[in-house]
């Protein structure tokens, strides 16, 4: 089972690179790890962050493992407080089977994950448009 690390990512620019902070262990099934971007925002309640949460399915053969991700948009009030105005979401849910092999889970999560980080995936979820 993998332990708390932080998470380094590149921003946008494809360059720079950005620490997601391991902030919760999870502590069993249903129970999310918790990251947060401590670059962004000045107070936890306006920070991006991560989550990812796992639990077997109802007849135990496969384990689910869904992550997601909430991106506020904050300005400062005139009272100097960080006021959240909207947000950005995603989500993702791995169910792996547990009768394959490792080499087919392997491959499986291998190839989902690079290509939801695919350029062209990553510019259809900019431009909120599947490709045409």
């Amino acid at each position: 089972m993998p332990s708390l690390a932080n998470i380094t990512v590149k921003k946008n620019d494809g360059t720079t690179d950005i620490v997601w902070t391991g902030i919760v262990p999870s502590s069993g099934d249903k129970t999310p790890a918790v990251w947060r971007s401590l670059t962004i925002g000045a107070t936890p309640g306006v920070r991006p962050e991560f989550r990812v949460v796992s639990e077997s399915n109802a007849a135990g053969t496969a384990r689910r493992v869904k992550s997601s991700i909430n991106w506020p948009s904050s300005v400062v009030d005139a009272n100097g407080r960080p006021v959240v105005l909207d947000k950005c979401s995603g989500s993702s849910l791995f169910t792996v089977a547990q009768n394959m092999t490792d080499t087919e889970i392997n491959e499986f999560v291998s190839q989902y994950a690079n290509l939801l980080a695919s350029v062209l995936h990553k510019d259809m979820c900019k431009a909120g448009y599947a490709a045409s």
